[in-house]
């Protein structure tokens, strides 16, 4: 069986590849917002806060839970999600690192 495109590149820049894909869409980055305001886990208020219909808002947590940037726990019937701080300082890290390279740059380029 053939590589496939994600063999081309290293662990970090598939996993820094897969949270920046899963903050592509304006709804994500809008649960994202939402949980860092509410700085709680959270069950049934997405929904009311995000102006999309249910199922659709439970395919953006389900986008966003699968890249790891938020958790999931299981309360009774309900589904609490919260903030993965790992996941939050690792795009920290990154762009941090992008920042520092910038900055000790001595030529502008372009």
């Amino acid at each position: 069986m053939g590589a496939t495109k994600t063999d081309h590149f290293t662990e970090k820049q598939n996993s820094i590849a897969l949270l920046a894909k899963a903050l592509g869409h304006p709804a994500r980055v809008a649960i994202v917002a939402y949980l860092l305001k509410v700085d709680d886990c959270i069950c049934g208020d997405i929904v009311n806060e995000i102006p999309l219909a249910q199922p659709t808002v439970s395919q953006h947590l389900k986008e966003l839970k699968t890249a790891g940037l938020i958790k999931g726990n299981i309360e009774g019937n309900a589904i609490c999600y919260c903030i993965n701080e790992k996941a939050i300082l690792k795009l920290e890290n990154y762009f941090a690192s992008i920042t520092a390279k910038l900055r000790s740059r001595k030529n502008n380029c372009c």
